[in-house]
């Protein structure tokens, strides 16, 4: 009797053991990893939105306020799935792995497909052409007519973006800064001779009118998509998809690019 006693304490005591493994995540990992993202964020109430400082695209108002198209955008988001947005300015190298991280929750930041995000993150359909344009100053411009004629420049350029990449691509003297307003101001400096930035930056920041009227824009080195990007796997990116095909479809992003002046820039959604 008192062996079969102990054989079902014993039971008992590796059943509780059981129950509180899985009450301390044991079986919730395989959980957790097929949870919806989507859900995560709703529950939150907040989807926080990882940025850089890019005009048109996100910057500060005179209140403090983060505006831009997609600012903006994703604010329209947003509201469609009932949370609050909160923008955090993070280092543009570092995005994969404050996703990763669930520092932010998005990136939403005239964000280049390239292959490697597109292999480290689920991107959303693209929704705004781009390329990536050559600044010097005006002085410089004239002798910039292709790519070839930039091969002597020393350039600034932001870390971890499409402009590195063609400046590797094409084997040009770079030295990475931490955004591309950065690179902007080292040639506005006289410490690099050009920088590499969107096509959409350069629109409103060199130029005359712009608070440097000395720079401009010159060679395009390629033509690229925006994209947002979410956590591997996430469902969010499907479920931004849905939202552009009816603010596309009934003028929301017509208009706010209105607001920026990137409306030749927006894409077709369908």
């Amino acid at each position: 009797m008192r062996k079969k006693l102990l054989a079902l304490l014993s039971v008992a005591v590796l059943a509780l053991g059981m129950v509180a493994m899985t009450g301390c995540g044991g079986s919730n990992e395989a959980t957790d990893e097929n949870a919806s993202d989507l859900a995560y964020v709703q529950d939150k109430g907040t989807m926080v939105v990882g940025i850089t400082d890019f005009a048109p695209m996100d910057y500060k108002d005179d209140n403090g306020e983060w505006i831009g198209f997609d600012a903006d955008l994703a604010k329209a988001y947003g509201e469609s799935i009932g949370v609050d947005v909160e923008f955090i300015e993070i280092n543009w190298d570092s995005k994969e792995m404050e996703l990763e991280n669930k520092n932010i929750d998005c990136v939403w930041n005239g964000m280049t497909l390239t292959d490697g995000v597109m292999e480290a993150m689920e991107t959303s359909n693209a929704y705004c052409n781009n390329a990536q344009v050559v600044v010097v100053n005006k002085d410089k411009a004239a002798g910039i007519k292709s790519a070839e004629d930039c091969a002597d420049l020393a350039f600034a350029v932001e870390a971890g973006s499409a402009g590195e990449e063609q400046a590797t691509a094409n084997g040009f003297d770079a030295t990475g800064v931490e955004t591309q307003a950065d690179a902007v101001m080292e040639v506005a400096a006289g410490t690099a001779d050009a920088c590499i930035i969107d096509s959409l930056m350069a629109g409103a920041m060199v130029g005359e009118g712009t608070s440097y009227p000395e720079l401009v824009a010159t060679v395009g080195l390629n033509e690229e998509l925006y994209g947002v990007g979410f956590r591997k796997g996430s469902d969010m990116a499907a479920s931004l998809n849905e939202y552009l095909v009816a603010a596309y479809a009934d003028g929301t992003i017509e208009e706010i690019a209105k607001t920026y002046g990137t409306q030749e820039s927006i894409i077709e959604q369908k």
